[in-house]
């Protein structure tokens, strides 16, 4: 069962500080991890703002990539100013160490494609880069997993849909709920104080579904029923 969530670009509005805003964020991001959320659906609203919307995104993201690969994927810039005091995330590629000895054939990594002399190498987070043969681009993430340790460690990148366990969450943007909601294809539940309350039964019915399940949620301020109107029965 995947499960993913929409929540608005105004989700940091109640919060008046960068500081605020990052640990909000940082929070949000957190839970995602913990739930095991495939999808972070980021959708405009209209009490949103661009830098909410930006910061938001950003931290999602540099949350979710492992720590070796963040210099190499995310500039020095003032809204990373506090990723230092952020909590970090308890999912599997976060956890792998570096040194190249305690790899094993099958093993999965993030890697991230570097340039260097004409050639292209990827670091896969151990001491040194490791050739690259794939198509991908400069600064662009890619799962692999080992396919041999001697004489050199060659690899193949795979897609998350070889990936039985949970991987992490990915960020995607929208420009409304609206339009988000009329494109999925499977179940939508649409969270607000004026909803009902899910019986144990609705669990069951989801638990069992193979059908991959959207979270919608509104704003600090703004709720569903406010955001989309009449449009929430349609």
């Amino acid at each position: 069962m995947k499960i993913s969530i929409a929540i608005p670009d105004s989700a940091l509005k109640d919060e008046s500080t960068h500081l605020d805003k990052s640990r909000k964020a940082s929070l949000i991001a957190r839970a995602c991890a913990i739930f095991k959320i495939d999808t972070i659906y980021l959708y405009e609203e209209s009490g949103g703002s661009e830098a909410d919307r930006f910061l938001l995104s950003l931290i999602l993201r540099y949350l979710e990539t492992p720590q070796y690969l963040r210099k190499a994927l995310f500039p020095k810039i003032d809204e990373l100013k506090y990723a230092g005091i952020l909590h970090p995330l308890q999912i599997p590629h976060h956890s792998l160490l570096a040194n190249p000895k305690y790899l094993k054939v099958g093993d999965i990594r993030e890697g991230v494609v570097l340039h260097h002399k004409g050639k292209k190498f990827l670091d896969i987070g151990t001491f040194d880069p490791i050739l690259y043969f794939g198509k991908e681009h400069e600064k662009k993430r890619v799962t692999i997993q080992i396919k041999t340790l001697v004489p050199t460690i060659t690899v193949k990148e795979i897609s998350e849909n070889e990936i039985k366990q949970y991987w992490g969450y990915k960020v995607k943007e929208r420009s409304n709920l609206l339009k988000l909601l009329t494109e999925w294809k499977g179940d939508i539940l649409m969270t607000s104080r004026k909803g009902k309350n899910a019986t144990q039964k609705h669990l069951e019915y989801y638990a069992g579904s193979d059908k991959p399940i959207l979270l919608a949620f509104g704003g600090p301020d703004r709720g569903l029923y406010d955001i989309l109107g009449q449009r929430i029965n349609d």
